[in-house]
């Protein structure tokens, strides 16, 4: 459906084909932010962080700051939600704050990289967990001519697509069934952790510290493993934008968007330090720097090899959340597009039955499939975390240009700290993007220079570059809309 583009948004007419039914309450909408934030990052993050930050205040310190910058993105998306409770969410925020283009660019980058990305590296997870529980090999040597090299055993390709697979059918046959299990996950993997709390600090440490330990003594923090750390922190906390994506099916959205944006926000930071506390209680920094798994560790101290057992199958639980927020997320940002016009009609298209965006749910679980079937986790979540962050960045800008375009505009909620919150979240952001930016470009004059690339050279510009080649691809879509050519 076409409109200006200072017409807001919530003045759309009713009767639209298109227009998704609002069938998810507060509680759903919160559990779809923390089951969507909270995913493998937390059990398997700390060891990484530990290690370019081994001091224990500066490690707690850095968990804080992240989770300062989330909370001042989420109280800028809370004004934003109620303002414009629409499908979409970023897409919408970018839309009507700078118009058209900048929207597209952030729809053409889920569609070819981000979202399938995300989808593929949580069912990767998974997967591996899945096979883990049921004592099948999650890799395979391969011999090259530099060495041996573990690769992802083909099991865990074709399990991850089952799991894609399956969540796109919960999701396709209703909001509301992909809701009660998001709100079952999310419970679970909550619940999971501040079990894990309070047997840390009720029971405490009752065993010595399991073999597959291996203490790292890392060197002193520095400004450059701060910001590398903090990148890491970023990752975890990811998905507390998801909600707003489904923003169009949230009943009373100028009072519940805003709701579950802080509320589930600040649900997240709160078990991420208390269960960051829980590690350093059984373990120290350099034993959680030597941990690939430091869940699984602290809780063999409690209660032995059942722990490790019962961590696993919360990974496994998290993961299949996650990947469940996700697919009933990102979908709805091709459904946004399409109804805008910005993309083929067909994408907008409703299930007579079930009410749900299912062409835009099976566009990008095919999507993923492709994905998941060529590309390692590692290469997955870090072209998402390259992708996302200019547009979450946008989304918060647009609070400026909607305060200055159209002040008339009745707002539920204003966001607090205004307008010192939204720039912190925007120094944040460029900091990350800057940072990742400069570093590539380092390697790749280093690499110019030398003939020797680290690994990854060049990963980052490809993913601006593919952004950047939606530019094109938006002025010609456009021109052969106003041509009449393409039919809806």
């Amino acid at each position: 459906m076409n409109r200006v583009a200072d017409e807001p948004a919530m003045a759309r007419p009713t009767g639209n084909p298109s227009v998704l039914p609002r069938k998810l309450g507060l509680i759903s909408a919160v559990a779809v932010l923390v089951g969507s934030t909270i995913g493998s990052g937390i059990f398997r993050s700390p060891a990484g962080i530990a290690v370019k930050l081994p001091e224990i205040g500066v490690y707690i310190g850095v968990w804080v700051l992240g989770g300062l910058f989330t909370l001042c993105g989420a109280l800028t998306y809370a004004e934003l939600s109620a303002l414009f409770p629409n499908t979409g969410g970023v897409f919408v925020y970018l839309r009507e704050g700078f118009g058209r283009l900048p929207a597209f660019l952030f729809g053409w980058s889920e569609l070819v990289i981000l979202r399938a990305s995300a989808l593929g590296a949580i069912a990767t997870v998974f997967s591996e967990y899945l096979l883990r529980l049921l004592g099948q090999p999650v890799s395979v040597e391969v011999h090259t001519a530099g060495g041996v090299v573990q690769h992802s055993a083909p099991a865990v390709h074709y399990v991850a697509v089952a799991a894609i697979v399956v969540v796109a059918i919960f999701n396709i046959t209703g909001v509301s069934f992909g809701a009660l299990i998001q709100n079952m996950t999310t419970g679970a993997k909550y619940g999971a952790l501040l079990l894990l709390v309070l047997a840390a600090f009720v029971v405490g440490p009752r065993l010595d510290v399991p073999s597959t330990v291996l203490p790292v003594t890392a060197s002193g923090a520095s400004v450059g493993s701060f910001g590398l750390a903090l990148i890491s922190i970023l990752w975890v906390y990811d998905g507390w934008a998801d909600v707003t994506f489904l923003s169009g099916e949230v009943k009373q959205p100028s009072r519940n968007l805003p709701l579950a944006l802080i509320l589930g926000t600040c649900s997240v930071l709160a078990i991420y330090l208390l269960i960051n506390l829980a590690y350093l209680h059984l373990l120290n920094v350099d034993q959680i720097a030597g941990s690939r798994l430091v869940a699984a560790d602290a809780a063999y101290r409690i209660v032995g090899p059942a722990g490790v057992r019962l961590v696993s199958l919360a990974v496994m639980i998290s993961a299949f959340g996650t990947l469940n927020g996700s697919m009933m997320t990102g979908p709805r940002i091709f459904f946004a597009m399409a109804d805008d016009g910005l993309f083929l009609k067909k994408i907008a298209s409703v299930h007579s039955r079930f009410q749900t965006p299912y062409v835009a749910i099976l566009l990008a679980a095919g999507l993923a499939i492709v994905f998941v079937m060529v590309r390692t986790f590692e290469q997955l979540a870090d072209t998402f975390v390259l992708g996302i962050w200019p547009f979450y960045a946008g989304g918060v800008a647009a609070v400026y240009a909607m305060r200055r375009k159209r002040p008339d505009l009745p707002r539920p909620y204003k966001v607090l700290g205004y307008p010192l919150t939204p720039a912190i979240f925007l120094a944040a952001a460029v900091f990350l993007v800057g940072n990742a930016v400069i570093d590539d470009l380092r390697n790749v004059l280093a690499y110019l220079r030398t003939g020797a690339a680290v690994s990854g050279t060049g990963g980052t510009l490809l993913v601006f570059a593919i952004i950047l080649a939606g530019i094109p691809v938006y002025w010609y879509w456009v021109r052969r809309r106003r041509e009449g050519i393409l039919q809806g």
